[in-house]
């Protein structure tokens, strides 16, 4: 099954920049080979269900290896039976609405 989530990984007792674990999270998706767009709070990511999943739990396992007592994450998942949809048609799709 195709998902779409939106993740946002924070680690906790790090301090307050996170970037460096983004970064490291953003890398884990990369090897991944997942579609994925980081934006301001999180990022988008889309693929099969398990692949996606098993990237999220990379990503923690990642985060916890760079020193991160405690990671706190909240997702958002969406999936669709009807027919196949990615990031960039749910983005095309309000773009078409503006014009």
């Amino acid at each position: 099954m195709k998902v779409i989530i939106d993740l946002c990984v924070v680690p906790m007792g790090v301090g307050v920049s996170v970037s460096e674990y983004v970064a490291a999270c953003q890398q884990v998706l990369e090897e991944a080979g997942l579609s994925y767009q980081m934006h301001a709070y999180g990022t988008n990511i889309e693929g099969e269900w398990d692949a996606v999943f098993a990237a999220v739990k990379r990503c923690h396992e990642v985060v916890h290896a760079m020193g991160a007592p405690r990671i706190s994450t909240s997702l958002k998942v969406g999936t669709r039976v009807d027919r196949e949809q990615t990031m960039a048609d749910k983005i095309e799709s309000v773009r078409k609405k503006l014009d």
